[in-house]
């Protein structure tokens, strides 16, 4: 009886407990969404989204953060997304046992659990000094596909890998080459979650910060040539909130705002299209 007593007493402690925690953790989370939509909502405006990043004490908005951040968020999918599905399929069809595989893995956790300073660094070092010192959007969007690609490839792997090994054996026996296996029945089955992995790098680059700072570097003025610098979202939150003018700071908390909705759409995107594919199996 007293080992009874001592259970459930353990029990609604952990549960006391556990149920303290998600408030605690809510209570933050929508003290952080209330001072966010509060101070956001006042820069948000048709200016925001028309005209460019302004001097101290002007008027002004995000056009060309905006078309910046697109350009290279653009670029780091389409350069990351390909190279780390190939590798993911690598990992699942031919890399599941053997120390290769098992060394890919392990490299591809570290770059994943980089800090993405580090990774900016390393871009700024291999093709900004390399290149003689120039900041540019294809320099950006080669940090943020760094970001981009151990996401991809975590997220193929363990995607194709679910697929039941009884469609590879069954169109196998068929005669259809490997490839058309991968192409036609692996990538059909496992897309949905490939593309869940793609939106949420997607969400994740598009917050980046440090990495920008030392390639992409930053614009005030519009500019759509990639090898020149250009501006972002994040940069320019970064120097307009610690500034001591109210305009920049009454920007700054508009981005911040509409980059937070965007991630949550995205998200919800990425989360609708698990959805679907729960509904589809069943």
């Amino acid at each position: 009886m007293n080992l009874l007593l001592r259970r459930r007493l353990a029990n609604a402690v952990a549960l006391t407990a556990a149920c303290a925690a998600a408030a605690f953790g809510l209570l933050f989370l929508g003290w952080i969404l209330w001072t966010l939509a509060a101070k956001g909502l006042a820069g948000v405006d048709w200016a925001l989204f028309t005209m460019d990043t302004p001097p101290p004490m002007a008027e002004g908005g995000l056009r060309n953060a905006f078309y910046g951040s697109a350009v290279m968020c653009l670029m780091a999918i389409g350069v990351g997304t390909p190279i780390g599905i190939a590798a993911g399929t690598w990992l699942s069809e031919y890399g599941v046992a053997g120390r290769i595989g098992a060394s890919v893995r392990f490299v591809n956790d570290i770059l994943l659990s980089a800090p993405s300073i580090v990774l900016g660094l390393f871009v700024y070092t291999l093709l900004v000094q390399q290149a003689g010192g120039s900041f540019s959007a294809i320099a950006g969007a080669m940090s943020l596909a760094f970001i981009v690609l151990p996401v991809v490839v975590r997220t193929t792997d363990e995607m194709l890998q679910l697929v039941p090994a009884q469609m590879r054996e069954a169109a196998l026996s068929l005669g259809v080459p490997q490839w058309k296996v991968t192409v036609q029945v692996l990538y059909r089955s496992a897309m949905p979650g490939i593309v869940t992995g793609v939106l949420l790098a997607l969400a994740r680059i598009s917050g980046e910060t440090a990495p920008l700072l030392f390639t992409a570097f930053g614009n005030q003025y519009w500019n759509a040539d990639v090898t020149k610098p250009m501006a972002s979202v994040p940069v320019v939150m970064y120097q307009f909130a610690g500034s001591p003018y109210e305009s920049w700071q009454s920007i700054a908390w508009a981005g911040a705002l509409v980059l937070t909705l965007f991630v949550l759409l995205t998200s919800l995107v990425a989360r609708a299209v698990v959805a679907r594919k729960r509904v589809h199996h069943d």
